[in-house]
């Protein structure tokens, strides 16, 4: 059976806050943190409008939580190092 991946994402807030969460699908997950859909962060309804800054898909939802565990423990500095080198 194939299984569609799971996404770690981090968002850049208007107030230049990021916000990591995890989704399968990123686009629609977007939407609603921006209030296109129903049911955005509690964090990211006053920090509108949001962008996707960073991305990087894993094999199971255990494995995007993990990541996420790691990357929102990180410090912003660190967070910018990883969004720029996944840009580059």
């Amino acid at each position: 059976m194939d299984s569609k991946p799971w996404f770690v994402y981090i968002l850049r807030c208007a107030d230049n806050t990021l916000y990591t969460g995890v989704a399968i699908d990123v686009n629609k997950r977007l939407d609603e943190h921006n209030g296109i859909t129903k049911n955005g962060a509690k964090y990211t309804h006053s920090r509108r409008p949001v962008e996707l800054v960073y991305q990087e898909s894993v094999d199971s939802r255990s494995t995007a939580c993990k990541r996420e565990y790691v990357i929102r423990n990180l410090k912003k500095p660190e967070k910018e190092s990883l969004i720029l080198c996944r840009k580059e």
